[in-house]
């Protein structure tokens, strides 16, 4: 990724707030709304998209929605990975699999927010765990690392390694146990041995490969450096072609070198990874991680857009690679259009988790996070009688920092029953930043309509509300919402809205249109029993 969009369309506020003050996330919460709720609505209601094909084989995404730059650690017979999260605190969710298909959050490994976090590594070195994590905040960007000695944590707090103008680590030991901190360009600097600061100068260390000149692509933007050993051969993987613009932009190189100090030599096919046409299912794959799979066989892990569906985000990707005879590796997955058979040798463990929520628990659920939180935003929550209470804030969607949700199926439908006391407006939206959003809320005496990142007045209504169900429907990017004074006959709004163009082409940011629940205003909003059910055929 490219450090000077990021700053200039991110804008992210650094952050003050104790680790104290952010509460630890719970994926209890949203599985044990589901046992509630799919007994009274049946089965089915969380998301269709499952990777594990059930046959041998799967489909991709194995972790569907706004899950970008993927970092893997093969750990024994467990594999760990986490994606950029941005300015959702707690941060860096840490997911488990022991098959590369089938994965499942266990929580969170950033609680302190340091800005807007992304394209981070994942490693373990010496018995103990590290995390190399790029921030953007109003002061600039740097490179902290967090450490634990177990992968649920405790974490550390972040450290500030004094690396600025750098994003994208990527973490390697040479052949002296030396440790490295690779970055976009591709420029390099030598870590200490605990890992937890710097030695010498930022160097460049690497001519990145260079597509032809007629390729159809964003920008060159080398970026994404992971460096992993194999043999005699150290393999340096990154990126060019920019992460969004058009479809085929984004794609994989590796170069080899038989020392960390190079020479570095560019494979001769590369890139190894691209999307050629605007016709393939996934557009602009890039940002690989290389991992070795259960049996000894070998994945590459990467990002991509969904054709039709930028609105979900970047999405994780698992392909196949095989070794060839002059030490190269190359991709065996096409263009992902079709299932592939699933890595040999693994174990099936838990996948997904439920995005259903009946608010029973004293945390917030792994799906939910603030958009854009200030340092003191979790002073506005409380849990009481089964609910969730919100404090409201700002004076509309745009700046009310909503609770938002990453979705990854094309079609759904969510609800939830509101509350609302005091003057407060509270309701629910599809929620891409403050530029970008569609909803409705509702006041004690009014109905609310937002549309195109804006507030339109003439649409308000006059209604007195005091408690009221809200239901967004999505149907591949064609929104309807509903609502309901008695939970039982539904209103359709009048205007039903188109969604596609609400994506990182068109707002920058590199995010998703996420589900959102918000509230603002002096008052308060209760929500209660959130239902996320997948319309998927």
């Amino acid at each position: 990724m490219k450090f000077t969009s990021r700053r200039d369309a991110l804008k992210a506020a650094l952050f003050g707030a104790a680790a104290s003050q952010l509460v630890p996330t719970d994926a209890g919460a949203s599985v044990r709304a589901n046992k509630v709720i799919g007994r009274k609505f049946g089965s089915g209601i969380e998301g269709h998209r499952k990777a594990d094909l059930g046959d041998g084989t799967f489909r991709n995404p194995i972790v569907p929605g706004d899950h970008p730059d993927p970092t893997i650690l093969k750990d024994g017979e467990d594999y760990y990975m986490t994606f950029s999260s941005f300015l959702s605190y707690p941060g860096a969710i840490i997911w488990h699999s022991r098959d590369l298909v089938n994965w499942a959050p266990i929580g969170p490994a950033l609680t302190k927010p340091i800005g807007s976090v992304y394209a981070m590594d994942l490693v373990k070195h010496n018995g103990r765990y590290y995390i190399y994590i790029p921030a953007v905040s109003k002061d600039g960007n740097a490179i902290f690392v967090i450490h634990a000695d177990d992968i649920r944590g405790p974490w550390s707090d972040p450290i500030d390694l004094k690396v600025s103008g750098c994003i994208d680590p990527g973490h390697a030991v040479g052949e002296d146990g030396k440790r490295y901190l690779f970055f976009n360009g591709v420029r390099r600097i030598r870590l200490s041995d605990d890992g937890l600061s710097t030695v010498g100068a930022l160097e460049q260390v690497y001519t990145p490969w260079h597509y032809p000149a007629d390729w159809v692509v964003e920008m060159f933007a080398p970026e994404g450096p992971k460096v992993f050993r194999r043999h005699d051969w150290f393999y340096l993987v990154a990126a060019v072609g920019g992460t969004s613009g058009p479809p085929t932009s984004h794609m994989v190189t590796v170069a080899r070198s038989k020392s960390i100090h190079g020479p570095w030599e560019n494979c001769p096919h590369n890139p190894v990874v691209h999307t050629r046409t605007a016709d393939e299912p996934w557009w602009s794959r890039g940002h690989a991680s290389i991992v070795e799979g259960p049996a000894g066989d070998w994945w590459m892990v990467y990002h991509g857009y969904e054709n039709g569906f930028r609105t979900l985000g970047r999405q994780a990707l698992l392909e196949p690679i095989e070794w060839t005879s002059d030490g190269w590796f190359r991709a065996k997955g096409g263009t992902l259009a079709s299932p592939l058979p699933k890595p040999r040798g693994g174990r099936k463990s838990p996948s997904g988790f439920a995005l259903s929520d009946d608010f029973s628990t004293n945390k917030l659920g792994l799906q939910w996070g603030f958009f854009s939180p200030g340092a003191d935003e979790m002073a506005r929550v409380r849990y009481e009688d089964n609910s969730l209470v919100i404090r409201g804030k700002g004076t509309s969607l745009a700046d009310s920092s909503p609770l938002t949700c990453i979705v990854g199926d094309r079609s759904y439908e969510a609800s939830v029953s509101l509350e609302i006391a005091g003057d407060a407006q509270g309701g629910l939206a599809l929620f891409y930043d403050d530029r970008g959003f569609v909803g409705i809320g509702f006041s004690a005496n009014q109905m609310f309509t937002y549309n195109n990142g804006q507030e339109h007045s003439w649409m308000r209504q006059p209604m007195s509300t005091t408690v009221v169900h809200v239901k967004v429907t999505n149907k591949s990017n064609v929104v309807t919402f509903h609502y309901s004074h008695d939970g039982q006959n539904w209103i359709q709004h009048p205007w039903q809205m188109e969604v596609s163009g609400y994506h990182h082409n068109v707002f920058g940011g590199f995010l998703s249109l996420r589900i959102a629940i918000f509230g603002t205003g002096n008052g308060e909003i209760r929500a209660r029993n959130f239902v996320y059910r997948s319309l998927e055929a």
